[in-house]
Parts: structure tokens; C-alpha cells; sequence
């Protein structure tokens, strides 16, 4: 079974594992101009942007780096997973005030954050997807921690204000240019921007607020699914920093092949080989559906390539409405091996065929030709 996977956060910032603090800001501001859903309108900018903010959020913080390149997304205190409108930047031109100075909408204490997305990616059955099915499943991901309830500090203890930035989770620094005096406001380092520190960590999480667990969901797939289909289970993903909302889980569907049957859309395909005795006499030949065997009569002179349809034996509509049809493509298949009574029969079948009154003129006693050819090949 496949498990829930976020991508590695230096692939998402596109730098080497060794980059610089300079490299990782650097990469940020391009791929935030890039991505960000005020000037970019694509319906993927959005995802994109939020998981730009949580690479460049573990990644520009040295501690939590370190414990990323230590422990992956399952380090404790990692998988933020800010949305473009909960990090900070109200719009485009907050990007850069948060980077060149100015206060404004981005500056200031952060609140609580929405959760990261997780993905999982389901693997089913050929019949599992056409029927649909329930799934129970295990998906890791960080939690709000049981003991503290977000808040990070010991039950019982409560977070102090910051004395660097008495609270207000900004530094407010006065510079001097060509232009004259002009204030830059930036996050405070110590507080990471909280307005507050924990003196007294909780003794579950470390002062994280969140800690990894492996949650078990419930899944209904329905019927009618297919490759490529995605399930959003809204607020089962994780738990965002200090008391936000969860994300999301996005359950990405693979369908396994089938033996013999194909699938296009609603109908399904299957390939019914047949020997040129019942092809030329004809038949009533059970045929595989995903209901169950049935009846199919194969009319004489059938030729290769011929398609029957069975109605309504396809793939649920996904958004209802009936069903599709099975499609049958008649194969007539020419046998490489011959038994000694088959080689006499079809000796006497050729040369009847080249002269199609021998039979009818000499008399065909004790059953005809394609009647003993049936009976060898059916």
C-alpha cells in the first residue's frame, strides 16, 4: 500500500542540499514572484505558492533545517504548510516589504496557519474501481499535540512575551539613505515573529505544538474511478502551527490492469479468440463480464475483427446515470499445430473449396464436411 508523500523541500526551492541562507532566499523571492496567485492565474499557482512558503519556511529557519536534513518531514516541529494568505503576504507588493523593508500587512505577529496538504496514492483493482469500495487507511502526519493543545508550553505554564520585541513579533529599524531616514520593520529573529517565548516546553511535543502520528481514515471510493482520479478528504490533513486548521488529503487513485479486460472511459474491451470452425458454422460461446459469464451467439461467417456489444455490462458513469457497454472483438486465431485427423479434414475442406459442386455432386453421405470439421475443431 502506498503512503502519503510531500516533495522534498530543496527540490521544491530547486537548490543543492549545501545551499547558502543567501541561496535559499534568493531561490524563494524568484519562485515567489513566479508563483504567487496575484499575478499568476494558473489553478495549480495556488498549491504551488503554498508549497514554495513551506520549503522556504523549514528551510531558512537553521534549526528546523537541521532537523529536516536529519529526520525528513517526519522531524519534529517541521510540516507547516502555510497557505499564500496565512504567511503573511496579503498581496504581490508584500513580498517585497517583507524583503526590503516597509511595514504593512505582512509585518507583525503571525497567527495561527492552515496545515500542509498530503498526498496518498491509492493502488486498486480493476473491479474495486468499477464497483467501488471502502478503504481504511494510514496516513502520517502531525497533529495537534494532545498535551499542550498547540500551544507548545508545559500544561500548566504559559508562553512569556518576547523581551526583544516586547510582544509586537517585529523589529523596527531605523536607516539612513540618499533618500533620507526610512524605517524597516522585520520579524524578530528570537520569536520567530510570535510575539511571545517558550520558557517551560511541553514535554510531548518539545515546544513544537504538533506531534507525528499515523491517523487512520476512512475512505469510500466510488464507483466508476480510474487512473489519474483524485479524492479530496477535506480537514484530514495536517494540523496547522500554532491552532490552525487542518489541510487537506488529496487520495490519488492507480487502477492495477486486468488480465484480458481494457477500459476506455465507461466500456470496456475484451478480445474473444475464436477457431475459423466456429467462426465459419458459428457458436454460442460464454463470454467474461465483470458481472459474471454470459451467453454470446457467434453467427455463421463471423470474420475476424467483428465487434458484438453487451449493453449496459461496462464501467458505472462516475457522476451516475447508468452504464457503459462491453465491447467484444471477435478474434479468429489459426492454429500452428495440426493433429493428423485435422490435417485429412482440412485436406478435404481445401479441395472442396476449390471446387465448390464436388460435394453436392458426388454426394455427401454420413454428414457433411464442416459438420466433421466442427466436430474436430469445436
Amino acid at each position: 500500500m502506498a503512503t502519503a508523500s510531500k516533495r522534498d523541500y530543496y527540490e521544491v526551492l530547486g537548490i543543492a542540499r549545501n545551499a547558502s541562507d543567501d541561496d535559499i532566499k534568493k531561490a524563494f523571492r524568484r519562485l515567489a514572484r513566479q508563483y504567487h496567485p496575484d499575478v499568476n492565474k494558473d489553478k495549480d499557482a495556488e498549491a504551488r505558492f503554498k508549497e514554495i512558503n513551506e520549503a522556504y519556511e523549514v528551510l531558512s529557519d537553521p534549526q528546523k533545517r537541521q532537523m529536516y536534513d536529519q529526520f525528513g518531514h517526519a522531524g519534529p516541529g517541521l510540516g507547516a504548510g502555510a497557505g499564500f494568505g496565512d504567511f503573511g503576504f496579503g498581496g504581490f507588493g508584500d513580498i517585497f516589504q517583507t524583503f526590503f523593508g516597509g511595514g504593512g500587512p505582512g509585518a507583525g505577529r503571525r497567527g495561527p496557519q492552515r496545515g500542509a496538504d498530503l498526498r496518498y496514492n491509492l493502488t486498486l483493482t480493476f473491479e474495486e474501481a468499477v464497483f467501488g469500495c471502502e478503504k481504511d487507511l494510514e496516513i502520517p502526519r502531525a497533529d495537534t499535540c494532545p498535551a499542550c493543545r498547540g500551544s507548545g508550553a508545559e500544561p500548566g505554564t504559559e508562553p512569556s512575551r518576547c523581551p526583544n520585541c516586547n510582544g509586537t513579533g517585529e523589529l523596527r529599524r531605523v536607516q539612513q539613505s540618499i533618500f533620507g531616514q526610512f524605517v524597516n520593520v522585520v520579524m524578530c529573529e528570537r520569536c520567530q515573529g510570535e510575539g511571545r517565548v517558550i520558557t517551560t516546553p511541553c514535554h510531548e511535543c518539545h515546544g513544537a505544538g504538533r506531534v507525528r502520528v499515523t491517523k487512520h481514515v476512512s475512505l469510500k471510493v466510488p464507483a466508476g474511478v480510474d487512473t489519474g482520479s483524485q479524492i479530496r478528504l477535506t480537514g484530514e490533513g495536517e494540523a496547522g502551527p500554532r491552532g490552525g486548521p487542518n489541510g487537506n488529503l488529496y487520495v490519488s487513485i492507480t487502477v492495477k490492469k486486468h488480465p484480458f479486460f481494457e477500459r476506455d472511459g465507461a466500456d470496456i474491451l475484451y478480445t474473444l479468440p475464436i477457431n475459423f470452425a466456429q467462426a465459419a458454422l458459428g457458436d454460442e460461446i460464454e463470454v467474461p463480464t465483470v458481472d459474471g459469464k454470459v451467453l454470446l451467439k457467434i453467427p455463421p461467417g463471423t470474420q475476424s475483427g467483428k465487434i458484438f456489444r453487451l449493453r449496459d455490462k461496462g464501467v458505472p458513469h462516475l457522476r451516475g446515470g447508468g452504464r457503459g457497454d462491453q465491447h467484444v472483438y471477435v478474434r479468429v486465431v489459426t492454429p500452428t499445430e495440426l493433429s493428423a485427423k485435422e490435417r485429412e479434414l482440412l485436406e478435404q475442406l481445401r479441395a472442396i473449396s476449390k471446387k465448390p459442386n464436388a460435394a453436392h455432386e458426388k454426394g455427401d453421405k454420413g454428414g457433411g464436411i464442416f459438420d466433421r470439421v466442427k466436430e474436430v475443431f469445436g
